[in-house]
């Protein structure tokens, strides 16, 4: 699908899950700044968001700060950690949310995860008129989050410019 300067970008970033992503497939850490740039390809950046899960580590202050001075509105959630020890931070619905309800003001939708509970989300934004493009590493990206969207950017086929080692 052609892109077009004109077109109004929204960025959403399942920082969790590229970063646990990046590290588990490359032992290394994914450069979000490059990823915000090539996500945005040129076109009207609306707004960035990235979805962090606040688990008090040491290195967790640098990374969202990082992530600021990278061009990312960041929406935090604290780490839950039920009785018996699980713990959960995941922020699907809060980043659905944010997609349907920035939709009406965009042309395309960039989701930067491979997590498939995002199907439905990509299902409806497209039924809604807007653009849905993935960036993700393929190999730890759902195969139907990959073929629901419009497009897909798949991190492997350059992993030098993406990964920080």
């Amino acid at each position: 699908m052609p892109k077009s300067k004109e077109q109004r970008v929204g960025v959403l970033v399942d920082a969790q899950n590229m970063y646990h992503s990046a590290r588990n497939l490359h032992r290394a850490k994914l450069n979000f700044k490059e990823v915000l740039k090539t996500s945005v390809a040129g076109r009207i950046l609306i707004k960035a968001i990235a979805y962090v899960v606040k688990s008090e580590s040491a290195e967790e202050a640098a990374f969202f700060d990082a992530l600021e001075k990278s061009g990312f509105y960041l929406q935090v959630k604290d780490l839950q950690i039920f009785p018996g020890g699980m713990k959960k931070g995941d922020w699907d619905v809060g980043m659905a949310i944010d997609a349907i309800s920035m939709a009406e003001k965009l042309d395309v939708v960039v989701l930067v995860t491979g997590d498939g509970d995002f199907v439905p989300l990509v299902e409806y934004l497209k039924h809604k008129g807007v653009i849905v493009e993935i960036v993700a590493f393929s190999r730890s990206a759902s195969s139907k989050l990959i073929n629901s969207a419009d497009e897909f950017f798949d991190l492997e086929e350059n992993v030098n410019k993406f990964l920080i080692k």
